[in-house]
């Protein structure tokens, strides 16, 4: 398969039709497991209209909480198939009546891996994940102290008490809770929830007037261990009970481990007696990784992935170290990358190149998309090929002007979202018939000729990432 045609489908890895499931993957994905569980996996899609979605969800309590924490976020995942949806709309449909609603909870949940439930149908939400464990933590200097003292609590309950960890998305928090709880479910009575679930459970144990069996649950624990606590915001009736309950688990000796994004002299609309007793403890935080610990991340995850694919899979040590390089905010973006790849490599059959890494990766990146305008490419193009901007957008149809005009209509047409009627704007008022014949000349020149392929790679690393080193 040609250069030309790996490109046009790398960058045809959205797809244009809006297809519900792989939204609610993407959700799933991007906002993690336990909330779309929670919240957003009870979203329905119901019709597409023009410019927004009409979306079911089954209660006034769901749609006004995920209005509140998740639009924006839901909206963004929905653009980014579909550009021309600006707004979602809710409409409540309760799906079973009242006097089902418990049977129903209790059918769809036993088929949920980690979801069981105790008499009564009383929800016992247990995430514990057997792969994230102490001996598959990767550590550095930015999370060292965090680990070590994690391991202290799994060998030693109450010796730090609370253990509050915190740092911003994707840097490792819930790992090590999940690798605490692994060590001491083992002697101990454990608890793993995120803050979020606490509240849901919180308040439908209120609407079933049962708040005995609330506080007896979550009081009889050896080891509570609550994910993302900054979520626990608002709400005072059930910060009240929250207080209640982790000083009746620290009264018994009970362990308590937190997870945060900030400090909690930090959290915003949580009780100052509930932030005093969060610092009360152990308060440690991670950093973001430095190289060093990027550089063993993805070497890690390159050997898991070759013994996993028999050595089909060969990622060079270029682009490995361009990953371990260019993406420092967040490990969970670095191990985003490195599937990447990999899923690129078994689609189209090969390691893709350093420019190809580079399109695959491009919203992992420290390069915003919006950075590519129409008036950029044609100023790159126009210096490569020692043309004026004049002699591009006139009507001359000299062969020396034609064929930079028709690249630089192609490097718009895969590196921008325009329509080809705007792209025909932008080059001098050209039918939309001309931009298409345009692109697809270039198409079938880098199916033959080997040194279009070479300039269209360097110009579109000029244009993306203001690459110094390949300019002619």
């Amino acid at each position: 398969m040609s250069n030309l045609n790996n490109t046009k489908n790398i960058q045809s890895f959205k797809t244009e039709n809006l297809d519900w499931n792989i939204i609610q993957s993407d959700m799933k994905n991007k906002l993690g497991l336990d909330i779309y569980e929670s919240w957003l996996k009870k979203i329905d899609f119901v019709e597409e209209f023009n410019n927004y979605l009409l979306l079911s969800i089954p209660t006034r309590f769901i749609r006004d909480w995920i209005t509140s924490r998740y639009l924006d976020q839901i909206l963004q995942i929905i653009k980014s198939y579909k550009k021309d949806i600006i707004r979602i709309e809710f409409k409540i449909v309760e799906k079973e009546a009242k006097k089902n609603e418990e049977e129903n909870t209790a059918e769809v949940a036993a088929n949920i891996e980690n979801v069981s439930f105790i008499k009564d149908t009383y929800l016992q939400y247990n995430r514990i994940d057997p792969n994230k464990r102490f001996d598959n933590f990767i550590t550095g200097s930015s999370n060292k102290l965090a680990y070590e003292a994690s391991l202290k609590v799994s060998e030693n309950i109450s010796h730090y008490n609370p253990l509050y960890i915190y740092g911003g998305v994707g840097m490792g928090k819930t790992h090590l809770l999940n690798s605490i709880g692994l060590e001491l479910k083992k002697s101990h009575k454990v608890m793993f929830i995120s803050a979020e679930r606490f509240m849901y459970q919180f308040v439908k144990s209120i609407k079933a007037n049962d708040m005995v069996k609330f506080k007896e649950y979550f009081r009889n624990t050896d080891i509570l261990l609550i994910d993302d606590i900054q979520f626990m915001n608002g709400k005072e009736a059930m910060q009240e009970e929250f207080f209640h309950t982790f000083n009746a688990l620290l009264d018994k000796g009970s362990q308590i481990i937190l997870s945060a994004d900030r400090a909690p002299n930090k959290l915003s609309r949580i009780q100052e007696r509930i932030k005093s007793r969060f610092s009360g403890g152990l308060v440690v935080d991670i950093q973001n990784p430095d190289y060093e610990l990027r550089k063993k991340i993805v070497e890690r995850k390159t050997i898991e992935l070759n013994n996993l694919y028999a050595d089909q899979i060969k990622i060079s040590k270029e682009i490995q170290d361009f990953i371990s390089t260019e993406i420092t905010t967040s490990i969970r973006e670095l191990v985003g990358a490195i599937n990447r790849i990999v899923s690129f490599s078994r689609i189209y059959n090969k390691v893709p190149n350093l420019t190809e890494t580079k399109v695959v990766l491009k919203d992992l990146l420290n390069l915003a998309e919006n950075k590519v305008t129409i008036d950029l490419i044609q100023t790159v193009v126009c210096k490569f090929f020692k043309i004026s901007k004049n002699e591009m957008l006139s009507s001359r149809r000299s062969r020396y002007l034609v064929r930079p005009r028709q690249t630089a209509i192609y490097l718009t047409k895969i590196l921008t979202s325009k329509s080809l009627p705007e792209i025909g704007r932008e080059f001098s008022n050209r039918d939309h018939t001309t931009i298409i014949h345009s692109v697809k000349t270039i198409e079938k020149l880098k199916e033959k000729d080997p040194e279009m392929v070479d300039n269209i790679n360097k110009l579109k690393n000029q244009i993306l990432y203001n690459n110094k080193e390949n300019e002619i």
